[in-house]
């Protein structure tokens, strides 16, 4: 069994499960700093809990967060999210050959379809028709009235 360890890798996805820590980051994309009182503004919850996001980001390297005399700002910061990005092309690549590789098998034509010859057409005298008695159910029992 491979064991692929990579605890930057891990805390950047484990940041990045949260809707509320995406959320976030979505908020930083602008690529200026912010206010954790401007981040905090547009979510539902009290500024302690917005902070407990924004540690979790910052512990995986997500943002940085500089201090100005009583304001906290927050930016982006790229390498995360690029080692996160590469780990993810890798398998991107090996899933769209796969996916390829199984297209063009299955757009073979190694076994065409049979071509119906005109004997083999149905015409009024080869059809059979099948009928159930009245009262009959599927099984053949017949229903009580």
């Amino acid at each position: 069994m491979v064991k692929y360890q990579d605890t930057a890798l891990d805390r950047t996805f484990a940041a990045l499960a949260d809707p509320t820590r995406r959320a976030l980051l979505a908020r930083l994309n602008s690529g200026e700093s912010a206010s954790v009182s401007e981040l905090a503004r547009p979510f539902p919850m009290s500024l302690p809990a917005v902070m407990k996001h924004l540690d979790v980001l910052s512990d995986a390297g997500l943002i940085r967060r500089t201090k100005t005399g009583r304001i906290v700002a927050c930016e982006l910061t790229p390498e995360p999210m690029e080692t996160a990005m590469n780990w993810l092309n890798r398998y991107l690549q090996f899933w769209s050959e796969q996916l390829d590789r199984l297209a063009a098998f299955v757009e073979e034509e190694s076994c065409p379809p049979k071509q119906k010859s005109p004997s083999n057409q149905a015409s009024p005298s080869n059809v059979i028709s099948m009928r159930r008695p009245k009262g009959s159910t599927p099984r053949g029992r017949t229903r009580k009235n």
